[in-house]
């Protein structure tokens, strides 16, 4: 009920904006040519400007939903949600520029896409005060309200509770707890009281007028789970359990339906369907105009590594990608010939004697990691994902670092959301784990592009690339 009531909101929110934005658009037109501005060039035809709503309707609406502009509501999330408003209306007046580029047939006035874009960001941010003010004022008139109450006064049911805490916008309202252990009677989760006992929940029911019961009891009280199942055969209200399977989650899980039967999904790449083909085809074609627009830079480098010590132009390893399988990386040598036929693999530290002078040059700069763009063009890396590791290396960190496997959920990737957090060479194994179960948790096309271009802003040098 609680993500139907979501959904409900979320769709009039979207529903809204996109009409701002359509408003927007005609808006922009009429301040443009039909006030007192000049135009040198005339008038375009207000058809022009119409036949064009459908291409803005799709990309406005793709960005803003990509966007996260429709999460969930928090308490102290305004300030976050109007980032995200300017975050996905940027992206989406970028995107429109390029496709009004493309749409030859008609020339679209650069001064409308500006007032467009400020029209639009304006009104999206107050549409989204309006919209959320008026739902409180109405939750807080007492319509379209649902009471629940939760059995179980444990972990997992304290959890629910602050769930509930988080979503005022669902119209949900929380009565209060019912606990095993009468030592639990008043105690108070994340502001909800513990007002009874499981055994009371027909009392509950009746006294407070419940219209849900949530079930959330722990995972070895399943005897319990039937008496209380039992007590509510005889009532009429929705009853709804919340399963105690968080010790076993993974990474993106999820519930499905096969054939009637729920499966809780408990760990699962995001590699899948369209994601697998959005993502493949944006790492074939970046990597593509990438080689092209640094194959200058690479042929110096190549000449320099040549000119200034004996051996191969390439340093080639096997690491570790999707699925664990190991592939060949290519790499710009920065090392001397066997470096490592005395140390055996060690990570490089800081005045590393095995390097050669441009060497400790490219990998303090990065440059030389150029040529995996060509392991990307064979699809066995990523441009974005996480940094691939030596097998002999990913043996020892299995062993030490929970869920470090997790990684392998995607292609490695030349950089990285760790990478452009500072998290390379010489620092915290566990940090970076964190930072990229963060990036399969979270992967979008847009997420790519974000973290190539703090990676550009920020530049290739990296104090902990040695």
């Amino acid at each position: 009920m609680l993500k139907k009531h979501n959904q409900l909101f979320l769709t009039i929110m979207l529903v809204v904006d996109i009409s701002v934005v359509v408003i927007s658009w005609l808006g922009a037109y009429w301040l443009r040519f039909e006030t007192d501005l000049p135009t040198p060039k005339g008038v375009p035809a207000f058809t022009e400007y119409l036949w064009f709503i459908p291409v803005l309707v799709v990309i406005w609406g793709l960005c803003m939903h990509v966007g996260g502009m429709y999460s969930p509501m928090r308490s102290d999330s305004r300030f976050n949600e109007y980032f995200r408003i300017f975050k996905a209306s940027a992206y989406a007046i970028t995107m429109t520029m390029a496709a009004a580029f493309f749409y030859r047939e008609y020339s679209y006035s650069r001064a409308v896409m500006f007032m467009f874009w400020m029209l639009s960001l304006s009104g999206l941010i107050i549409s989204h005060i309006v919209v959320r003010t008026t739902l409180r004022i109405f939750r807080r008139k007492g319509y379209n309200l649902r009471y629940v109450v939760i059995v179980g006064a444990g972990e997992l049911a304290q959890s629910l509770a602050e769930t509930f805490s988080r979503h005022p916008e669902s119209g949900m309202v929380l009565i209060g707890m019912l606990a095993d252990n009468p030592k639990d009677l008043g105690m108070v989760y994340h502001g909800h009281k513990v007002i009874g006992l499981v055994d009371q929940v027909n009392e509950v029911i009746e006294k407070h007028k419940v219209d849900q019961v949530f079930i959330a009891l722990p995972h070895g009280a399943y005897e319990r789970l039937e008496n209380t199942l039992t007590q509510l055969s005889d009532v009429t209200v929705d009853i709804k359990l919340a399963p105690d399977i968080s010790q076993f989650i993974r990474l993106n899980s999820s519930v499905e339906d096969f054939d009637g039967f729920p499966i809780v999904s408990l760990s699962e790449s995001p590699m899948y369907g369209w994601n697998k083909v959005l993502k493949t085809a944006f790492d074939y074609i970046f990597a593509a105009v990438f080689i092209v627009l640094w194959s200058p830079v690479m042929a110096l480098i190549a000449v320099a590594i040549k000119l200034e010590s004996e051996g191969p132009l390439l340093y080639i390893q096997e690491r570790m990608s999707l699925g664990g399988e190991p592939f060949t990386i290519y790499k710009f040598r920065t090392m001397k010939v066997d470096a490592e036929k005395e140390t055996g693999a060690v990570w490089a530290n800081p005045g590393d004697d095995r390097r050669t002078w441009f060497g400790a040059f490219l990998r303090r700069t990065s440059l030389d990691e150029l040529p995996q763009l060509f392991n990307v063009l064979t699809g066995k890396m990523s441009l974005v994902g996480p940094r691939p590791e030596r097998p002999v290396f990913v043996k020892d960190f299995k062993k030490s670092i929970p869920k470090y496997m997790l990684r392998h959920k995607m292609k490695a990737g030349i950089t990285g959301w760790a990478q452009v957090n500072g998290l390379r060479g010489n620092t915290s194994l566990e940090k970076r784990v964190e930072y990229d179960l963060y990036y399969i948790e979270n992967w979008s096309v847009l997420f790519d592009i974000k973290i190539l271009w703090l990676t550009i802003w920020k530049g290739f040098i990296n104090k902990h690339a040695y």
